[in-house]
């Protein structure tokens, strides 16, 4: 099984990709940064304003599956400077129950739309 999911809550994807895709099991999200959904444009207030904007789109994309942020199993952040991970992960934390997912965090040259950061993710529907 793969079925696409597709919220309206979260920005439309920007090229030939889907928001997620669900396997029954496992739902693979695509990276989200921080643009607001509404206008399309990325959100204000640097790091960490657009980290508290890329998961609530993480979630109302889960949501569409079914799924919520507890469901999170594996996350992948990109920044454009590792430097604003501390602020960052004070974000992931507060909006992420524990246990935390595993996380891996990378450094890269950009991002889309000029965002300072991307968070992708795995969730697992439990049976």
């Amino acid at each position: 099984m793969r079925r696409a999911i597709t919220s309206p809550e979260a920005p439309r994807p920007i090229g030939p990709y889907s928001q997620a895709i669900d396997t029954g099991t496992l739902v693979f999200c695509a990276g989200q940064v921080g643009l607001d959904p509404a206008s399309g444009r990325l959100v204000q207030g640097g790091a960490v304003a657009e980290a508290e904007q890329a998961i609530r789109n993480l979630s109302a994309v889960l949501a569409t599956a079914g799924l919520g942020l507890a469901d999170v199993v594996k996350t992948t952040l990109f920044l454009a400077d590792l430097g604003d991970g501390p602020k960052v992960g004070e974000v992931y934390a507060r909006l992420f129950p524990e246990p935390y997912p595993a996380r891996s965090t990378v450094q890269v040259a950009a991002l889309p739309a000029g965002a300072r950061v991307e968070l992708e993710a795995v969730a697992v529907r439990r049976s």
